[in-house]
Order: structure tokens, then sequence, then C-alpha cells
């Protein structure tokens, strides 16, 4: 299986689930939910800069043009899940929520999915592990 692939569905499924869950919890709670998008954003970022770092400290090849495929795929297949999520757990809503999914949910995903990911990818590389005291490094 293709990196890209393995990358957008995850965060694409990641994001879906967030956004569907936030619905439903909408249903219950229309006006306290700021904190929990908050949060919910935050672990999404969170996911997307971990894997990214992950990625670049394993020295992967090829890193910048996975993770933008992965990101423009993960955008609009997230937003079907959240349609699809939304109409079958929250309120059965219909194909008329399918095009702001698409356009702008998916766009806002893609971001979601690329900065961070490309800044994890940019601080994974400088990550090495601690040497042990008194170990001595190869150039003594």
């Amino acid at each position: 299986m293709r990196p890209w692939l393995t990358r957008a569905l995850g965060m694409a499924l990641a994001h879906a689930i967030a956004e569907t869950t936030l619905a439903k919890a909408a249903v219950y709670e229309p006006t306290g939910l700021a904190g929990y998008r908050i949060l919910a954003i935050a672990l999404l970022v969170g996911a997307a800069a971990s894997w990214g770092a992950i990625d670049g400290w394993r020295r992967r090849p090829d890193l910048g043009r996975t993770w933008l495929i992965a990101a423009l795929v993960s955008g609009p297949v997230s937003g079907i899940l959240y349609v699809v999520g939304r109409a079958v757990f929250v309120d059965q809503s219909g194909t008329g929520e399918l095009w702001p999914a698409l356009s702008g949910g998916a766009a806002f995903t893609a971001l979601l999915v690329l900065i961070p990911a490309g800044l994890g990818m940019f601080v994974g590389p400088r990550l090495q592990p601690r040497k042990a005291a008194g170990t001595p490094s190869a150039g003594e």
C-alpha cells in the first residue's frame, strides 16, 4: 500500500469521527461546545504533527510529496465520511450537506493535515536520541 494512502485514510477517518462526534454532541448541547471543538482540533493537529515527526525521525523517503498527496486526498474523503456519518448517526441529513463538506470542509481538513505534518517533518529529523553519560561518541 502506498504511504500517502495510509496517511490519507487514517487522517480522513480521524477527522470524520471528530466532526461526526461534535455534530452528535451539538444535538444535546448546542451552545456549550467551544471547548470540545478546540480540544478536537488540538488532538487532530497533534496527530498529524506526531505522525509527520515520526516519519521525519525515521527518515522516510519523499516525505513532502507523501504528505501533500495525503492531505489533498484526506480532505474530500473526510468530507464524504462526515456526511455519511452525520446521516447515519446524527440527523439523517441528505446530499445537500455534501457540497459544503467537499468544498470548505475539505480545504480546512487538508490544511489541518498538511501544516502540522509539515511542522512535524521539520522537527522530526532534528530529534536525536540522547547519548548516555560516559559513552564515547564516534568522533572521540
